[in-house]
């Protein structure tokens, strides 16, 4: 049987689905340590080695590359978030280590490590559908360039036949498996960077998969990440030098914003250390009203800090997720915090975020020519869903009951292996 694979290529964490021979998809296990892990974390790490008077690059990516980091942050490079930049036509390459990597390299070397060992047959050859936002994350995105690029990287890892289907698109047709009746359905995907949001038109048939109809589409580079963004925001960056000033020539200037705006966003952190930014970090630090947190500042930077805050982050995050509150707590080198965190706070933080969630949610019934009521089921998945405030939003719109969830790390892999065995079977059809 021809090998197919349902791929959710996330911003933080990546799913593999496999299509088995008795038509069941099956999420991929990775090994690592003791642990079996059905997503694999989005990350590379790379490092040098000298050998025989040589510099020797290494990689490895998902939870080793994690685990390289951390057992030698200094003398490591972590690339976090891959996906944000695939639709920004000005991120072309990167310098690691002093040699370039173009993004599709990189990316490449990633899908190595997410698919290489598949049990069974050899992936060689394997019919791969990928998933993709609606809308790409990040500043002046160009999507058709993005899926260009995604499916440029796929091919670079070694897979030729590439099909591209929408994210929330795959969790419909994972979700419409259990309907057994015709439904209008709004799918809200989601993800680390983006949430994206489909209504699509489920009628049965006589086959195992119900004929599926896309009635609109609507995304926005807002999920996960911008959630972790505002705790490090409000919580984090003024004990950094966020909102303090400086002096030059007797005039007060305040603290250049964008440091903040770099730090807040975990992924970005890397790009920071650099000579030249560290230098003038410093530099503004002499001049400052309260030198030592700018200090730190540069010591978070230099030490590679971003990724062990993000976890700190993600936590209290999750734990406000069933919990009416929460402590955030953070050390290095002699800078801690230990901040409890009400969940009505975090719920003010994000409450801008919220309201453009909800913009997008309005644009996708609008597109469809379709009011609330309307709308039979709303089927949300994703971390992000676990949020009281998201989940909130939707059954304060549509009614409780008709608000439900599920799979919500593999529903998008599945839909994905599920797509693909549907155009599979159109195909063969079509060659009857």
């Amino acid at each position: 049987m021809e090998q197919l694979l349902g791929v959710d290529f996330g911003t933080t964490n990546s799913v593999v689905a496999i299509l088995q021979p008795d038509g069941s998809i099956a999420t991929r296990m990775h090994a690592f340590g003791q642990k079996q892990l059905d997503t694999f974390r989005t990350v590379l790490c790379f490092w040098a080695e000298e050998a025989r008077g040589r510099s020797l690059l290494h990689h490895a990516a998902g939870p080793a590359a994690v685990q390289a980091y951390l057992d030698d942050p200094l003398d490591s490079r972590l690339i976090m978030s891959m996906k944000t930049y695939l639709a920004q036509r000005s991120f072309v390459q990167t310098s690691i280590f002093g040699r370039m990597h173009g993004l599709e390299q990189m990316v490449a070397l990633f899908l190595d490590g997410l698919l290489g060992g598949l049990p069974g047959e050899s992936h060689e050859g394997a019919r791969v559908v990928a998933g993709r936002p609606v809308r790409f994350a990040g500043e002046f995105t160009d999507d058709e360039f993005g899926e260009t690029r995604l499916r440029a990287s796929f091919a670079r890892a070694g897979y030729q036949d590439i099909g591209v289907a929408l994210e929330p698109e795959a969790a419909g047709f994972r979700f419409a498996r259990g309907l057994d009746m015709a439904a209008t359905v709004l799918v809200g995907d989601f993800g680390g960077g983006t949430s994206d949001f489909s209504v699509m038109r489920f009628e049965p048939d006589d086959a195992t998969m119900p004929k599926v109809r896309a009635l609109s589409h609507a995304g926005i580079g807002i999920a996960g990440d911008s959630f972790d963004a505002r705790i490090i925001d409000q919580v984090i960056a003024p004990l950094l030098g966020k909102g303090d000033s400086y002096c030059i020539m007797g005039n007060p200037l305040p603290v250049p914003p964008e440091y903040f705006s770099g730090f807040a966003r975990w992924h970005r952190l890397s790009l920071m250390r650099t000579p030249r930014m560290l230098r003038e970090i410093a530099e503004v630090a002499a001049a400052s009203e309260h030198p030592g947190r700018l200090r730190t500042l540069i010591s978070l930077i230099e030490d590679e800090m971003g990724y062990p805050l993000y976890q700190a982050v993600s936590a209290v995050k999750a734990e406000l997720s069933h919990a009416g509150s929460a402590v955030l707590r953070f050390a290095h080198c002699g800078f801690a915090v230990e901040r409890r965190i009400e969940r009505h706070e975090f719920e003010r933080w994000i409450a801008p975020d919220l309201a453009r969630l909800s913009q997008t949610v309005g644009q996708a019934l609008d597109q469809a020519g379709l009011r609330a009521d309307e709308i039979d089921r709303v089927f949300l998945t994703g971390g992000t869903s676990f949020v009281p405030a998201v989940r909130a939003l939707f059954e304060q719109r549509f009614g409780v009951e008709r608000v439900s969830g599920g799979g919500e790390f593999v529903a998008v892999a599945e839909g994905l292996a599920l797509i693909g065995e549907d155009r599979l079977g159109a195909d063969r059809l079509r060659s009857a």
